[in-house]
């Protein structure tokens, strides 16, 4: 059974920096696309960053150049590094896991969800 768990969501005020995480299990996702979403609350879920196996990345454009994400292809696990986080990235940040090779920028894209973390930024 694949299961993606995510972690390092939290309490931060503006300005501040957090890392999440995400471990797959199950299956390895060496070869396909892992990417991070999110939901405030009453809002859609959007498309925060996307990361291919060879680490070919993209991201919203709203969040370019203050979240970074990477990924452990021996530790099946991808990260969400988020700087300089403002009230307004509070949501529940979600991980997700495509069986495809592309970048993904939509929901349709992604097979496999995270139960989520919570990311509360505090003004």
């Amino acid at each position: 059974q694949v299961q993606l768990i995510e972690s390092g969501g939290g309490l931060v005020q503006a300005g501040g920096s957090l890392r999440l995480s995400c471990a797959a299990s199950g299956r390895t996702f060496s070869r396909n696309t892992m990417g991070w979403f999110r939901q405030a609350p009453g809002k859609e879920r959007e498309f925060v960053a996307a990361i291919t196996w060879s680490k070919s990345t993209t991201y919203a454009d709203s969040l370019k150049g203050r979240f970074t994400i990477s990924r452990d292809n021996v530790k099946n696990t991808v990260y969400l590094q988020m700087n300089s986080l403002k009230p307004e990235d509070t949501a529940v940040y979600y991980c997700a896991a495509s069986l495809s090779t592309g970048l993904g920028f939509s929901r349709s894209s992604y097979t496999y969800w995270g139960q989520g973390t919570q990311v509360t930024v505090s003004s």
